[in-house]
């Protein structure tokens, strides 16, 4: 019998280097399923240079699992569906600005598509419930190109969610965004978390961060701490990676970070 695997993502002596510098250093990790799991540090601490190594998407040493096979081992269609990403860079290409946002978000399920095969009903199904889960339904025949940064930013997190992964990899998803819309997409987080995907996040907003499940603290291109959000210990190991100018805090039943 085939067993469930209890990780998402592992990583065994996972290192990178970008040019000729060395940015991560042998890290080992295990990213529980069903978690969301968000990954914390200061600025140049190797934060995206691993979710992008974890994702396949970076050169690297070391072995990543992807529940439970080794990454490399897993065909790329495969792994397109099983696992979705949002990158800083949103689409990456400037000709993207001409795409209606309807199309964009189609993009994420090219994974389920046969070569050139039109969209199924299923396909603009899963499109609508992601457009809509964003509030970005209303622009699905706009382009990109004449959104501004926080709308845009709405409609390629829904590109990625319609993909409907099980595993949601994101890279400052925050960038942007409102406040209000902030506090919509840890909402979605918490569904999807609460229909058994994982979710692992970079993010600068450490109050938000802090609502996770578990948190991953980096320093220096190294994991120093991974623990529950809610654990002392991670509390400790957050306000050490910044120096001790920040303090948590709980306050009205959240752990939030303020200046010491």
């Amino acid at each position: 019998m085939s067993r469930t695997p209890s990780a998402a993502l592992e990583a065994h002596g996972l290192s990178a280097t970008l040019g000729s510098v060395e940015v991560l250093h042998g890290i080992d990790l295990s990213l529980a399923v069903g978690r969301w799991t968000s990954i914390v540090g200061p600025n140049g601490a190797g934060k995206s240079t691993l979710l992008k190594a974890l994702a396949g998407l970076l050169a690297h040493r070391g072995e990543v699992r992807l529940f439970g096979e080794a990454q490399a081992a897993v065909p790329a269609r495969v792994r397109a569906r099983r696992l979705s990403w949002l990158g800083q860079s949103g689409m990456g290409e400037g000709s993207a600005d001409d795409l209606m946002v309807y199309d964009v978000a189609m993009l994420g399920r090219l994974p389920h598509q046969r070569w050139l095969a039109a969209p199924s009903e299923t396909d603009r199904d899963a499109v609508e419930r992601a457009l809509r889960s964003t509030q970005a339904w209303e622009w699905r025949d706009r382009p990109l190109g004449q959104l501004s940064g926080g709308e845009r930013q709405r409609v390629l997190l829904a590109r990625a969610l319609a993909v409907e992964a099980e595993l949601l990899l994101m890279d400052e998803p925050l960038a942007n965004l409102d406040p209000p819309h902030q506090a919509d997409w840890m909402q979605t987080t918490r569904e999807l978390v609460a229909q058994g995907r994982t979710v692992v996040s970079v993010l600068h907003e450490l109050p938000m961060a802090l609502a996770a499940d578990e948190l991953v603290v980096m320093n220096r291109g190294r994991v120093v701490h991974h623990g529950a959000c809610a654990d002392p210990a991670t509390h400790a190991a957050l306000e050490q990676v910044f120096d001790h100018r920040i303090r948590v805090h709980r306050v009205a039943d959240q752990w939030i970070a303020l200046p010491r």
